[in-house]
């Protein structure tokens, strides 16, 4: 299975969505503001957690 995602895409999304949410008046800045942070901080714990490598549970980097 190939699993292609696009953190920079997903963040820019999140973010579009957070600006319409503001721009419509659905959420005041400071909420703006605090969604902004909380959606920081998951895309800076997702890049810790991409780090480009999958191994199976169990195995080792020799192939055993």
């Amino acid at each position: 299975m190939t699993y292609n995602f696009d953190p920079d895409g997903w963040y820019e999304n999140e973010r579009a969505f957070l600006e319409h949410q503001r721009s419509q008046g659905k959420i005041t800045n400071k909420e703006f503001r605090d969604g902004l942070d909380r959606l920081d901080k998951k895309y800076s714990d997702m890049w810790a957690r991409l780090d480009g490598s999958y191994q199976l549970p169990g195995s080792n980097s020799r192939g055993k």
